[in-house]
This record gives C-alpha cells, sequence and structure tokens, in this order.
C-alpha cells in the first residue's frame, strides 16, 4: 500500500511538471515505475496515465492550439508510433535510451550557451520531429522530450505549446496503447488496479500545472523547457 501510494505522489507531481514543460511525464514516472514493475508492464502502465494526462491538457488549452503545426507533427508520429509499439519486443532499449540521453543533453546545455539558438522553423523540421517522438514514445515510451526539441523551434506561446504538444501526443498515445494490448506487453496485469487512481493524479496534476503555468513569462518557460530536456537526458542516462 505505502508502494503504491508513492507512485500515485510521483504521478502527480510529474503531471504537475509535464503542464509546465509540456511533456516529461512519461520520462519522471517511468524510473519510478521500474522499482515496481518490470520494463514492459511499466512502459503499458504509464502510457495509460500519459493518455489521460495528455488528454485532461487538451481539454483546458483546447482554444490554444495550432493545429497546423499539429498535422503536421501528428500525421508522422501515428505511423512511427505504431512501429515502435510493434519493435519494443525486439530492439536493444538500453541503447536507444542512451542515444536519445546524449541528443537531450546536448541539445539542452547548447539551448543554456546560445539563449536564442532553436532548429530552423520548417515542415522538414516539424514532420523529423514528429516521427522521432511518436518513434520513441512507441519504442520506450519516451518521446515527449524529443517533441519538445523539436517543436520549441515554432517558438509558441506557452499555453500554445502546451496544448499543440498534448495534441500530438494524444494521437500518439492512442496509437501505442491498443497496439500494446494486442502484442499483450504488460507481463504483469495485477497493476491495472492502479490505473484509475493515476487517471484522478493526472486530472489534478494537470489543473495545478494550469495555475502555475500562468504565472510564468515566456523567457522563463523557455529556460523551463531546456532545464527539463536536461533533467530529462540525465535521468535517462543513469
Amino acid at each position: 500500500m505505502l508502494e503504491q501510494g508513492f507512485f500515485l505522489l510521483a504521478s502527480y507531481l510529474a503531471a504537475v511538471a509535464a503542464t509546465i514543460a509540456g511533456f516529461g511525464s512519461s520520462a519522471l514516472l517511468i524510473p519510478v515505475a521500474f522499482i515496481f514493475m518490470d520494463i514492459k508492464t511499466a512502459v503499458f502502465i504509464v502510457a495509460t496515465f500519459h493518455l489521460f494526462n495528455n488528454l485532461f491538457k487538451v481539454r483546458l488549452f483546447w482554444k490554444q492550439i495550432n493545429f497546423q503545426v499539429f498535422l503536421l507533427f501528428g500525421i508522422p508520429s501515428i505511423l512511427l508510433a505504431f512501429t515502435g509499439a510493434f519493435l519494443i519486443s525486439i530492439s536493444p532499449v538500453d541503447i536507444i535510451s542512451r542515444v536519445l540521453a546524449a541528443f537531450l543533453i546536448i541539445y539542452a546545455i547548447y539551448s543554456f550557451l546560445k539563449p536564442k539558438f532553436s532548429l530552423k522553423k520548417s515542415k522538414i523540421t516539424a514532420v523529423i520531429g514528429g516521427s522521432l517522438s511518436g518513434l520513441l514514445a512507441g519504442l520506450i515510451g519516451l518521446g515527449g522530450a524529443v517533441r519538445g526539441a523539436f517543436l520549441v523551434a515554432f517558438n509558441l506561446a506557452k499555453e500554445t505549446y502546451v496544448g499543440t504538444s498534448a495534441m500530438i501526443g494524444t494521437v500518439i498515445d492512442l496509437t501505442r496503447i491498443p497496439t500494446y494490448i494486442v502484442t499483450k506487453l504488460a507481463q504483469d496485469t495485477s497493476f491495472y488496479i492502479l490505473i484509475p487512481f493515476l487517471i484522478v493524479s493526472a486530472y489534478f496534476g494537470v489543473r495545478t500545472g494550469k495555475l502555475l503555468l500562468t504565472r510564468i513569462d515566456q523567457d522563463t518557460f523557455r529556460k523551463i523547457v531546456a532545464a527539463a530536456l536536461l533533467l530529462v537526458g540525465i535521468k535517462i542516462l543513469i
């Protein structure tokens, strides 16, 4: 019971942090889930939490979503999320995780050294970012940070950034979760009992995060995103 309470508290804090940064709930919660369950079950359980976390953000930020950017990212995300979800059982997840971590750390450090730096705003940037985030989300459950690194190139207002990122994340989750179910990814179904409680923690975490987001200016927001990318990269690496 104590372990389950700790996990639910971690999920609430992950939802708060992810609402402020626009991503990161999986990256923050999966390492905690690894303490209590096997890797594949953890990916599935956290994916379910991630879906509702994104749905609540979409509802709150619906009017701020940039649907043009969403389509550029979302379509390739769906295709690659499906691919990644099928490959998870046969791919060297550890190696992929470390490559992702190295990219995030380098990008975040460079962003701090060069505050005005961002990837070039273009359709190609969106397609590459959407493809990579979808593939990594399906494969290891950690695509949001990569999506954030590419999405920041479009210099969206913070609320638009969070809402658009959540919309992209939602279509990825709606693609990968059914694939996980079909392939029977979760090896220990006893943890399914946590899902209703995770939905509640996701809701309150998003509400709290939105309140905090309204008090943050745009420059500070960009720094928070860069810091989140760095911390996620370090966390994945270790």
